[in-house]
């Protein structure tokens, strides 16, 4: 069909993003720095973009193109919505204040996270949070051995699995080794998997 649709000059484009922030339909991203029709049946073609644009690299145009999709864009607003939202299913989440007997650790697979780890991988939520109960700590800065609490933890409850997440900085290494003291202290045999982070958040093979 033929309807009018934004038009984009690529060499007018800053790649400020303005326009990407002011589109409440999400039909523009940023690529390489500049701004690209995302896809033409997200954009409505009223113009909430236009305003924003500081170069005027935004234009209409009439074109043959694909109609607008309501239904599409609400599914991609709902579908990011649910990828932002937190995945932390329990209060307190620091080692040293969670309790070492809760209804929520039945049946549980645990994360145990270094405090590093949510600011070094923005996916942390999503990727390693979601489905587990998260417990947090730092052993540097608490300056105390966790293998003792979460040996009682373990003891009290029937937890299914541990998945530590830590850093790949020699400090992390008290997380990971306080687990494996846990797991022998407690007398249960259980999955235990390390999940190690480099400083700029992706995950350190080997």
């Amino acid at each position: 069909m033929v309807r009018r649709i934004i038009k984009i000059d690529e060499s007018k484009c800053n790649g400020c993003g303005a326009c990407a922030a002011a589109c409440h339909e999400g039909a523009i991203e940023l690529v390489d720095g500049k701004a690209r029709l995302r896809r033409e049946d997200y954009c409505d073609g009223l113009g909430d973009c236009l305003p924003e644009c500081p170069t005027g690299a935004i234009t209409f145009e009439e074109r043959e193109a694909a109609a607008y999709d309501a239904a599409a864009v609400q599914a991609a607003k709902q579908q990011t919505e649910a990828a932002s939202a937190s995945q932390l299913c329990q209060w307190p989440c620091q080692i040293k204040l969670a309790p070492v007997c809760a209804p929520y650790f039945s049946g549980a697979a645990l994360l145990l996270a270094a405090d590093c780890t949510a600011f070094a991988c923005a996916s942390v939520h999503q990727d390693y949070m979601r489905g587990r109960v998260t417990l947090i700590g730092c052993p540097k800065l608490d300056g105390v051995d966790y293998s003792g609490k979460l040996a009682e933890i373990l003891q009290n409850n029937a937890i299914e699995s541990v998945t530590v997440l830590r850093m790949e900085v020699p400090c992390c290494g008290g997380l990971e080794a306080a687990a494996k003291r846990a797991l022998l202290e407690s007398g249960k045999t259980l999955p235990l998997q390390t999940v190690t982070l480099t400083i700029n958040g992706q995950v350190r093979e080997g």
